[in-house]
């Protein structure tokens, strides 16, 4: 096992909202289980994140990442921006959510 703390995944990270409607049917968990998208999407406010995914994703396009790296970013870069505009602190992208984006998102 490689170090967990600062890996980079050279991967293709995939975001529609085609894909994550396929997660969660695939997973079995329905649109309104708040508890069982936290748990997919690694925990505690991973149902923030999982929303947070479906806002900075317009409905008809997909979005592409070529690294985790890359990803983390955008979706931070895009929570510190919606933080900024509702003039609240913007939530950190912890590494259990990340963990489990990686792992749902990967192409």
């Amino acid at each position: 096992m490689g170090s967990e703390g600062n890996r980079e995944t050279s991967m293709t990270f995939i975001l529609s909202h085609k894909v994550l409607d396929e997660i969660l049917q695939n997973h079995r968990v329905k649109p309104n289980d708040l508890a069982g998208i936290d748990r997919l999407f690694g925990g505690a406010d991973g149902y923030y994140w999982y929303h947070t995914l479906r806002h900075m994703c317009p409905a008809n396009d997909t979005i592409v990442w070529t690294s985790e790296k890359e990803m983390r970013a955008a979706v931070q870069g895009h929570e510190n921006e919606t933080a900024a505009e509702d003039e609240v602190k913007p939530q950190e992208l912890k590494e259990g959510h990340l963990a489990a984006l990686a792992k749902l998102l990967a192409a």
